[in-house]
């Protein structure tokens, strides 16, 4: 038991592994960790097409969250597709119960790549709520401009970042592609310019690079670092093969 460190993945089964906790879970073991995961949704989709999601239940969620922190000591954990902001809000909750000091890193997922909505109905003011329950938001420019579609870009960064630490990736910008943003401690800025690789699209790369960044920072480097090193494997990710399915190559 105490020659692993263990990690949290909060996410869903995409069958195609491509995304999702089996995502996660590569990616955690390619870092060294022991990875734990709690299924919130199993979807039927591939790497191309996704057709549903049939949610689990909010109950059995906290259920299986409650069971691993029996067991386990869990510092660090990476949520990614939720049903909505009220079942975030009961597992945010439920988190910090169970360890005061917990790590939350949120990619929060509004669409799938195919398509497929999440979100739409979902109230604001318990995002605005549930902002400083966590650690740090690795939205996308699409993500971040549909969390707040009344504000623009810079005032929902402005907001978010007065809440929590905020990392803006760069993949869907139609300036510079690829440049990444973080935003931490409220006002200091860090700008993560791309290494010059070819890299093709990936389906699950979010996946990827947030739960690299949760894996660097589980086992023990500062936020500056971590961010960068979590975009560092994410490249290596894209650059692995030309295929929507990428592989996971274990950091030395």
């Amino acid at each position: 038991m105490n020659t692993h460190q263990y990690i949290l993945t909060i996410a869903g089964l995409d069958p195609s592994s491509g995304a999702g906790l089996t995502s996660d879970m590569k990616t955690f073991q390619a870092h060294g960790l022991y990875g734990l995961s709690v299924c919130t949704t199993v979807t039927v989709q591939n790497d191309i097409d996704f057709k549903t999601s049939h949610w689990i239940d909010t109950e059995i969620i906290v259920k299986q969250i409650e069971t691993l922190f029996e067991r386990f000591k869990i510092e660090v954990v990476k949520i990614g597709i939720v049903q909505n902001w009220q079942t975030l809000s009961v597992i945010l909750e439920k988190l910090h119960q169970l360890n005061l000091n917990i790590k939350i890193i949120l990619d929060p997922i509004l669409k799938a790549s195919a398509g497929y909505d999440f979100h739409i109905k979902d109230d604001i003011s318990i995002l605005n709520s549930l902002l400083d329950k966590v650690y740090l938001i690795t939205p996308n420019y699409e993500e971040i401009q549909n969390l707040y579609p009344e504000k623009s870009i810079e005032d929902t960064i402005a907001h978010i970042s007065s809440k929590t630490n905020l990392y803006l990736k760069g993949g869907h910008r139609t300036d510079t592609i690829g440049l990444d943003q973080l935003y931490y401690n409220n006002i200091i800025q860090l700008n993560i310019e791309p290494i010059e690789v070819t890299v093709f699209p990936k389906h699950g790369s979010g996946c990827v690079l947030s739960s690299a960044i949760a894996s660097n920072l589980l086992l023990g480097y500062p936020i500056k670092e971590a961010v960068v090193l979590g975009k560092r494997y994410a490249e290596q990710f894209l650059s692995s093969n030309k295929t929507l399915l990428g592989n996971h190559i274990t950091v030395s």
